[in-house]
């Protein structure tokens, strides 16, 4: 029987894996002399190597051209940012025109709900994920407030109904059906950021859809983790970060997305000279004219070095492809699964939904025996060269990125946990 613990097994798997790892396409942080086992590209992604030479084009293009530098060649800074919209539009299934990389992901999310967050004395209410991630809770709590409601009655927050934090869809049916004739706005996450669930963002919409309210998602933690098809969604809009699984640096910047349907509309907007028709955009005209499309919802010129590492990591994507970083995806996770169960399972408890379809490659993990024993762990691993991420009160999220790592990475993961036990 083949033993999936040894190190030769999870070798021969990253051998005959049917997709290579990239893993040499990004500088890997060291540890002891050696690559660190490093599963924390839900927080921030590793550093493609092909960013040093973007980075540095846009460097000579200034120094070289200056001003000139907006109107010359490929990478002009006129249009550098639509460098950007066909590779994004491949990751998260959208048309070109559909999105934009552009401000940061809360800026978007504010940007989008004056848009598509319209409430009425009738409906003023927005339904969330009870533990949202807090940038969501404090955006759509300052919305309602700023337009004059009541964050008490008008923020709807879903408690989840399964074990380990997870929610069923029939919850969320449910709630969408008992709100609905008060919900102007249903904002929810392509992947909860603590328990890793992912969501059928199409059901979502539709369930929003025939109750009269909006519906919009933040992928910050599902682009460039899990398949997305949002065009055929049918979602309102879509918020993300770069700096994630996207690879972009700290703080880059982030990502939009406007279904067609409102490409030509007169939705209310915050306006700003570069969401203006670039045909007409030069003429200086007093009155706006929108950019069809997520274009239009741009307010000031991109930030050029800001965008640069971006390209350098969706050149990686584009190489790929999302359907064979999903396929491998789903073999890590599944084999960081499968030593859990066999070896840990009385240490660890997975909270996480077992079902692939029903997860990103993230897995959110409870030490059993509570907190003290959860950061002993944690800070062991660490010191150990395998570094995961920590969640107050007890959760470690571990999330195997199929760009660069591999089996061996996970099994060091369990091993370390295998040292701790034996340490204690």
């Amino acid at each position: 029987m083949t033993d999936i613990h040894s190190l030769d097994h999870a070798r021969a798997l990253d051998a005959a894996d049917p997709l290579p790892t990239l893993r040499s396409e990004f500088h890997i942080p060291q540890h002891d002399g050696g690559d660190q086992a490093y599963f924390v590209g839900n927080s921030l992604g590793l550093q493609p190597r092909g960013v040093r030479a973007q980075v540095e084009d846009v460097l000579d293009k200034w120094s070289m051209e200056a001003v000139e530098g907006h109107f010359r060649g490929h990478s002009q800074w006129m249009s550098y940012h639509r460098l950007m919209r066909e590779p994004l539009a491949r990751i998260v299934g959208a048309q070109p025109e559909e999105v934009v990389a552009m401000n940061s992901l809360t800026a978007n999310l504010h940007f989008m709900m004056v848009s598509f967050y319209r409430p009425t004395a009738g409906r003023p209410a927005i339904l969330v994920e009870a533990g949202a991630f807090p940038t969501d809770r404090y955006a759509v709590e300052s919305q309602i407030a700023f337009h004059g409601f009541d964050p008490a009655t008008d923020l709807i927050e879903l408690a989840p109904d399964q074990p380990g934090g997870v929610f069923s869809m029939a919850s969320i049916e449910r709630a969408i059906a008992e709100h609905g004739h008060r919900l102007a706005l249903v904002l929810w996450p392509g992947v909860q950021y603590r328990t890793g669930q992912s969501f059928d963002i199409g059901e979502i919409t539709r369930l929003s859809h025939a109750q009269g309210a909006m519906c919009g998602v933040d992928l910050a933690h599902a682009v460039g983790n899990t398949e997305l098809a949002l065009h055929d969604s049918g979602v309102d809009f879509a918020v993300w970060c770069h700096y994630k699984y996207l690879n972009s640096g700290p703080g880059a910047v982030a990502g939009c997305f406007v279904h067609e349907r409102h490409a030509r509309s007169d939705v209310p907007r915050f306006a700003g000279w570069w969401g203006h028709d670039a045909a007409t955009r030069f003429q200086m005209g007093p009155h706006f004219q929108p950019t069809p499309g997520a274009e239009g919802w741009q307010l000031s010129n991109p930030p050029i070095l800001g965008l640069a590492p971006l390209r350098a990591s969706l050149d990686l994507f584009d190489r790929v492809g999302m359907k064979a970083l999903r396929k491998k995806s789903l073999r890590l996770t599944g084999y960081l699964e499968s030593l859990i169960s066999q070896r840990l399972d009385d240490t660890l408890q997975v909270l996480t939904p077992a079902e692939p379809e029903r997860r990103g490659c993230q897995l959110s993990i409870r030490v059993r025996g509570g907190r003290e024993q959860g950061r002993s762990l944690f800070e062991y691993l660490a010191a150990n060269g395998v570094l995961g991420d920590w969640r107050e009160p007890d959760v470690i999220r571990i999330s195997p990125a199929p760009l660069y790592n591999t089996h061996e990475d996970i099994l060091r993961f369990a091993n370390g946990v295998d040292a701790w036990r034996q340490a204690r």
